[in-house]
C-alpha cells in the first residue's frame, strides 16, 4: 500500500486568509479601524507559546490589530481573579471584537471562570455555553476553531462523512465534543473515546475517520488503524525539543489513506479559521451598533 496522502493546512489556510484580508480591508474602510483581537494567556507552557506566536503573526499579516494580554499571579486563585478582570475589561472595549483564552489553563485555574466572564459575542473560539449550545442544537454560533479546522480537513480529504464510522479520541469542550457534534450533524456515526476507553485499538480499527485530540504523544499508531482511514492529528506536544502530535506519524502514514502532519496540518488552518471567526464577530458587532444608533 502506498503512503497516505498528506493533508497539509497551509494551502487551505492561504485561501482563507486571502478572503479574511479582503474583509478586514473593507471593515477598516467602513469603520475607520481594523478588527481587534485579544489573546489572553495564563502561564507560558511551550505548546501554548508556539500556538500564540502563530496567531499573532497571522493576525498582523491580514491587517488585524492583535494584542496579547498576559495574566500573572502568585498562585492559581490570584491568576483566576486576574483572568476574570482582564476578560471583563476586554468585553467593555469596543475596539476589541474577538477574545480567545489560550488553553490549557494552568492547574487550579478553572475553565468556569472564563465561561462566566467572556462575552459570547466576542467568544470567537466558542467556549461560552451560548455558543456551545447553538452548535449542539445545529444553529449558527462560534465553533471552537480547532474543531472547525479538523472538520474542514476531513471535508478536504475527500472522504464521505455521511454514514462514515468516525472515532474522536478526546472529550474536551474545545475540540473533542464539539467535533463529535459537528460530525453527528453531518450523519457520521461517532464514537468518542477517552482515557477510560477499554481496548482503544479495537475501536479505532473499524473507523473510517480517526481524530486524535488527547494530548498524548504517540497514542495512535499504524497497527490501530483501518487501511485507508483518514487520520486527523490535533495533538501538539513538545517532546525532546520537537513538536509532535498524538499520532505516531510514520507507522500511521503507512496504513492510512490520508493524514495530517504535525506541525503543518490542523494548526495553520485553525489560525486562519480563527481570523475568519473574528471578522464575522466584528461585522456583527458593527451591524448591531448601527441598528442601535438608528433607533
Amino acid at each position: 500500500m502506498t503512503a497516505a496522502r498528506l493533508l497539509e493546512g497551509a494551502p487551505f489556510a492561504t485561501d482563507i486568509r486571502a478572503k479574511v484580508a479582503s474583509d478586514v480591508e473593507a471593515f477598516t474602510v467602513a469603520q475607520g479601524r481594523p478588527p481587534g483581537l485579544a489573546v489572553v494567556i495564563c502561564g507560558r507552557s511551550a505548546p501554548s507559546m508556539v500556538y500564540l506566536e502563530r496567531i499573532l503573526k497571522g493576525a498582523a499579516a491580514v491587517g488585524v490589530k492583535a494584542e496579547m494580554v498576559d495574566v500573572e499571579g502568585e498562585d492559581a486563585a490570584e491568576m483566576e481573579v486576574g483572568l476574570t478582570r482582564a476578560l471583563r475589561r476586554l468585553n467593555a472595549d469596543p475596539a476589541v471584537n474577538g477574545i480567545i483564552v489560550q488553553m490549557p489553563l494552568p492547574p487550579g485555574v478553572r475553565l468556569r471562570a472564563v465561561v462566566d466572564a467572556i462575552d459570547p459575542l466576542k467568544d470567537i473560539d466558542g467556549i461560552h455555553p451560548l455558543n456551545a449550545g447553538l452548535v449542539r442544537l445545529g444553529f449558527e454560533g462560534f465553533v471552537p476553531a480547532t474543531a472547525h479546522a479538523a472538520l474542514e480537513m476531513i471535508h478536504r480529504s475527500g472522504v464521505e462523512v455521511r454514514g462514515a464510522d468516525a472515532v474522536v479520541i478526546g472529550r474536551s469542550a474545545v475540540v473533542g465534543m464539539p467535533l463529535a457534534f459537528l460530525l453527528t450533524k453531518e450523519d457520521a456515526t461517532v464514537t468518542v473515546c477517552h482515557s477510560k476507553t477499554r481496548d482503544l485499538a479495537e475501536v479505532t480499527r473499524r473507523a473510517d475517520i480517526v481524530v486524535v485530540a488527547a494530548g498524548q504523544p504517540g497514542l495512535v499508531n499504524g497497527e490501530m488503524l483501518k487501511p485507508g482511514a483518514v487520520v486527523i492529528d490535533v495533538g501538539i506536544n513538545v517532546l525532546e525539543g520537537r513538536i509532535v502530535g498524538d499520532v505516531d506519524f510514520e507507522s500511521a502514514r503507512a496504513v492510512a489513506g490520508a493524514i495530517t502532519p504535525v506541525p503543518g496540518g490542523v494548526g495553520p488552518l485553525t489560525n486562519a479559521l480563527l481570523l475568519s471567526h473574528l471578522v464575522r464577530a466584528a461585522q456583527r458587532q458593527a451591524s448591531e451598533a448601527m441598528e442601535v444608533a438608528e433607533t
